[in-house]
């Protein structure tokens, strides 16, 4: 066995960029999968034999099925500017099913060989190459022996010896039970299951995936209504409770109100749509359309009906109408009683200060912050797609609703975001509204 070291050998020929090329039994060949060993400067090494390169996960050698192989380590710099799976599909194909050099050591290998970086710190010194030869010598000599009869450990008795003769000695009592030999597992099966274990693939089923990986925190949760819970039990030590909110079963429909500038890109005249049927129409368009009909002026209050879908624990679906009401203006929405701001859970604003001025709230940022107890109602800045960013915005709590002015195919993805938010909201601040 030649005592060449295989990884500086490589090294060098990279390095120099002289040509590496394959032989067989019979003499050179032209792939590697076919060839047993690589002609590296006049020197020919197995590709089978390890090298002094530790594999990914050991941190102590206990054998050489824990290093990598002469051919593992070339496949890795001749494989260095292929894609992940495109380097593990040909490593398959070149006979490396397990054993090659992951993808993730992968840059360290090129790196060393191609003498960017001098030192690698799972290439083991070169004192303990001899330790790696006599580790193969050693599972050469048990594959010799493993037909073997004669127990392991017994002393090989040369043919001409002379027949031993046995001598008398006095009985003595044992006293102590003869010492258990200590077991110690052969490396071909420890090579053999560290083999398996690369190749095993968890299974997993809807609860564990479900499950996931990371422990659930809600401390987030906690954190959003701390704030919240103090104030209910400061106001209750004051006495000052605030008072339920009573309104009529049979009408206790959540209110939308939206902007009354003709300007607005959500008006009375396409709101219904864009809403109930998720399509956006230009105001101008709509109201053409509805002076085609005979209707000229839009109503006061609108009502639009929204499809809920709910899937219960066992899975099954049931499908529910939610109605609201849609409004422009504090006059129509007076004609709900008293308690019509309580109902009210969401503001469609174009960013103009004066919607606002006869609302019970006049300023925006006190309308869209935190109340006493809870959010007052959601708002809403609706824009274009390809609008700037208002800077008269940025301080409302107003989420940004932004439409296409083309692609109307993604209108249906812009107000079903606009419902999951509501909906979020509802729940959170006024869940009375979401029962009905």
């Amino acid at each position: 066995m030649t005592s060449t070291d295989a990884l500086l050998s490589l090294r060098q020929a990279i390095k120099a960029k002289e040509p590496i090329t394959y032989s067989d039994s019979n003499g050179p060949c032209l792939t590697l999968l076919s060839a047993t060993h690589l002609l590296v400067s006049s020197v020919s090494l197995s590709k089978s034999s390890p090298t002094r390169y530790l594999k990914t996960g050991v941190t102590t050698a206990t054998g050489p099925s824990d290093f990598f192989s002469v051919e593992a380590v070339y496949l890795a710099w001749l494989l260095r500017d292929a894609g992940g799976a495109e380097y593990m599909k040909q490593a398959r194909e070149n006979g490396l099913a397990v054993g090659f050099v992951s993808v993730t050591e992968r840059k360290n290998v090129v790196d060393w060989l191609e003498g960017r970086t001098p030192e690698n710190s799972r290439i083991m010194p070169l004192a303990c190459q001899p330790i790696i030869i006599f580790s193969l010598l050693l599972a050469e000599l048990k594959g010799s022996t493993a037909d073997s009869t004669t127990p392991p450990g017994t002393p090989v008795r040369p043919t001409n010896a002379a027949p031993v003769v046995p001598r008398k000695v006095h009985a003595e009592p044992m006293t102590a039970s003869p010492s258990k030999r200590r077991y110690v597992a052969d490396a071909h099966d420890v090579d053999v299951v560290k083999k398996i274990k690369q190749g095993e693939v968890e299974l997993r089923d809807r609860n564990t995936v479900l499950r996931g990986t990371k422990p659930n925190n809600f401390s987030s949760v906690r954190t959003v209504y701390a704030e919240k819970l103090k104030k209910m039990k400061e106001a209750s030590k004051n006495g000052n409770v605030p008072p339920p909110v009573v309104s009529s079963a049979g009408n206790n429909f959540p209110i939308i109100m939206i902007s009354s500038s003709p300007t607005a890109l959500i008006t009375m005249h396409n709101v219904k749509r864009f809403l109930q049927e998720s399509t956006f129409e230009p105001s101008q368009d709509a109201r053409a359309r509805a002076a085609s009909e005979g209707n000229t002026r839009p109503e006061d209050m609108i009502p639009i009906y929204r499809k809920r879908t709910n899937i219960d624990s066992s899975g099954k679906e049931t499908e529910t109408q939610a109605k609201y009401f849609i409004v422009d203006s504090v006059e129509a929405l007076s004609k709900f009683g008293a308690d019509a701001w309580d109902r009210v859970v969401c503001v469609m604003t174009t960013g103009q200060a004066w919607q606002f001025r006869p609302y019970k709230w006049n300023e925006p940022i006190q309308l869209f912050h935190h109340g006493s107890f809870i959010d007052i109602v959601k708002g809403i800045y609706v824009s274009w797609a390809n609008d700037p960013p208002n800077t008269k915005i940025k301080d409302w709590n107003v989420m940004e609703l932004k439409i296409d002015p083309h692609r109307r195919h993604v209108d249906k993805s812009v107000v079903a975001h606009f419902w999951k938010t509501l909906d979020t909201w509802i729940m959170s601040n006024k869940p009375w509204l979401m029962k009905t």
